[in-house]
Parts: structure tokens; sequence; C-alpha cells
């Protein structure tokens, strides 16, 4: 995973939570907190998601002069998939 990917995951979890929290405090004066929570956290895992395809070009970009200058083989696509295999 790149760092924009471990990022969105967190976020999601925090999201997730958020939203748990509000179901379990339905009626309750902070119910609407978390209601509020979650929708800023999805909102900020749809940023993070557009700067993941942005930091993808970037790399494809980056991974293309290099291959041009080194009359290299090998697709961007098995480039990338070299940032998916972070371990946890």
């Amino acid at each position: 995973m790149t760092p924009i990917q471990e990022f969105i995951e967190v976020l999601k979890i925090h999201r997730d939570t958020a939203f748990t929290k509000a179901d379990e405090n339905e009626g309750k004066q902070n119910h609407y907190y978390y209601i509020v929570r979650g929708d800023a956290l999805t909102d900020a895992i749809s940023f993070a998601e557009a700067h993941l395809e942005k930091e993808k070009e970037v790399m494809e970009s980056s991974w293309q002069d290099g291959m041009y200058e080194c009359d290299g083989d090998g697709t961007f696509e098995d480039f990338y998939k070299t940032f998916k295999t972070k371990e946890k």
C-alpha cells in the first residue's frame, strides 16, 4: 500500500466508528455529533481518493521517464503493484 492508501484505510475505520457510535447513541444528545463527524470523514475519504489518482498519475509519469532513459521492459501496472505489497 502507498502511504495515501494507508491513510484512506484509517479514515474509513474512523468513519465507520463514527457511524456506529451514531447508531448506538440514537435519540441522545451526541447522536448528531457522530453523524456530522462521519459525514466529514466521508468527505475526507473522497478528497484522499482523488489525490490517490493524482499520485498514480505522477508515479506513471516518472516511470515513463525512467523507462525511456533505460529502454526497459514492463508495464506501469506491474510497477505500480509493487507499491501495494507493503505489509501492515
